[in-house]
């Protein structure tokens, strides 16, 4: 009898090994290397064999992600602030994938270099970044995309310094009286003129190639039906019950991943005792379970499904704060201490400061003791000018109709004073993205904090009483 000892087992493919094998892809595309891996997608740094180009294929696991992401860029695709998609692949039996502009660095990896300059980073060159994401968001929501996960390390960063939106798998195309999602592509964006020539001149544009083998709209039929219908049919399966892609993603953040990543969420919060699973459609309501808490506005933090753009435009106030100071404004381990550290900076929430908060989903089922003293934005903003604090508190506030939308603040009189934004040449940033895993040197969790929001022990003393509706927890 043999008695040679079994054969090793052999390794498992690769998570993204479809990938190597789609003839149509390799076809067009050398894939080189690997530059970022999650959960819903992995990233891959290629050269487009037609023309030498630099790509990057992110292929997308999560179905409900892709179509989203789809659905956005092709309505931003002429938005100089947007990342752009060249084409991208998907049938049926497969994942999607993008064929995405490649961008090496993000705004995350500015701050972090910022925090070892002496000086930080100049005044000019904080503005020349928020006018960059500014002209982005506006894009978007003109044309009524909320992109639900803006951040540091969803805002990359070419190699001529041309900040870009990214990310869009949690992008939502709002509906409203007047705007039909299926018509959106009637009206173009155009860029407002005010900050052209020094924000975002015409970069070396990745030339376009054939696409007649993109399984885009309008392109190669899919089974005996068009590509868009195959796309639309998808998206509507999967939006039946929104999948709450904030969940813990790995580092695919980087480089031109725009990969919903870094999340560190549980699907479901865990003080909203009385609160329903949200569904999220694309014609019908939203889920407040989306976005990195630390840049998550407060109606979501309640359980709202009823929002807006102006969930972005808290996440904005946010990113601003970190870029003048060099640390995030609201670092929370958990979605209660989150709450615990707006409230401790903006004050209890009432209904004098935001008429109707009354009814957010959440509001009766957590209290927080009165914060008698709140410390305010100033105080996060130590050593920041007037106009760079007032500029954050257009956004920080608990009201999401008091918040200034991104065309208010790019003709706010703070852009217009000495300094002014320096030129794209003058942006000094690192070549590469920010990692996770580096030092960090404020001594302030990482992006990907994956703590749970069940963690109640290192919260302190709380009160549970018993309500008509359940029970409310008081947090002191």
């Amino acid at each position: 009898m043999d008695q040679s000892p079994p054969p090793p087992p052999q390794p498992a493919p690769a998570k993204s090994w479809s990938i190597h094998t789609r003839p149509e892809i390799i076809a067009k595309y050398e894939i080189q290397e690997r530059v970022g891996s999650g959960a819903y997608a992995d990233v891959y740094r290629a050269r487009r064999l037609a023309d030498g180009a630099t790509v990057a294929l992110k292929e997308i696991h999560d179905y409900q992600s892709a179509f989203r992401e789809i659905d956005a860029l092709q309505i931003l695709q002429n938005c100089p602030n947007v990342v752009a998609l060249h084409e991208y692949f998907w049938r049926e039996d497969e994942d999607a994938v993008l064929v995405l502009e490649f961008l090496r660095t993000d705004l995350a990896a500015v701050i972090k270099e910022g925090k070892r300059r002496d000086g930080g980073l100049s005044a000019g060159e904080v503005k020349q970044w928020m006018v960059q994401i500014l002209c982005g968001v506006d894009a978007c929501h003109r044309n009524m995309i909320v992109h639900r996960d803006l951040k540091p390390g969803n805002l990359l960063i070419s190699d001529q310094g041309e900040l870009k939106l990214a990310d869009f798998g949690q992008a939502r195309i709002l509906m409203d009286q007047g705007f039909v999602a299926e018509d959106e592509n009637g009206q173009p964006y155009e860029q407002d003129t005010m900050y052209e020539q020094d924000t975002v001149p015409p970069s070396e544009a990745v030339p376009e190639v054939d696409s007649t083998s993109q399984e885009g709209y309008g392109s190669q039929k899919l089974g005996g039906i068009s590509g868009e219908e195959s796309l639309r049919d998808i998206g509507d399966s999967y939006d039946e019950v929104d999948k709450a892609v904030s969940i813990q993603d790995g580092n695919t953040s980087c480089f031109a991943t725009g990969t919903a990543s870094d999340l560190g969420e549980d699907v479901k919060s865990c003080y909203s005792f009385e609160a329903e699973e949200a569904g999220d459609d694309r014609r019908g309501s939203l889920t407040s379970c989306v976005g990195t808490r630390w840049f998550r506005a407060p109606e979501l933090l309640y359980g709202s499904t009823d929002y807006g753009v102006e969930v972005d435009l808290w996440s904005l106030g946010c990113i601003f704060a970190e870029l003048l100071n060099l640390q995030p404004l609201f670092p929370g381990t958990s979605d209660i201490d989150q709450l615990s550290r707006i409230i401790n900076v903006l004050g209890n929430l009432t209904e004098e400061v935001w008429p109707g908060c009354l009814n957010l989903p959440d509001y009766g089922t957590i209290s927080f003791a009165k914060v008698e003293n709140p410390m305010g934005v100033e105080a996060c903003l130590s050593g920041r000018t007037p106009d760079e604090i007032s500029l954050v508190k257009k956004l920080i506030c608990y009201d999401p109709a008091s918040r200034a939308t991104a065309m208010e603040l790019l003709h706010d009189e703070y852009f217009s004073k000495e300094p002014l934004p320096v030129p794209l040449s003058e942006l000094s940033f690192p070549s590469t993205h920010s990692r996770p895993d580096e030092d960090s040197s404020g001594g302030w969790h990482p992006y990907n904090d994956d703590g749970g929001d069940s963690d109640f022990d290192e919260l302190g003393p709380m009160n549970i009483r018993t309500t008509n509706a359940g029970f409310s927890i008081q947090f002191s």
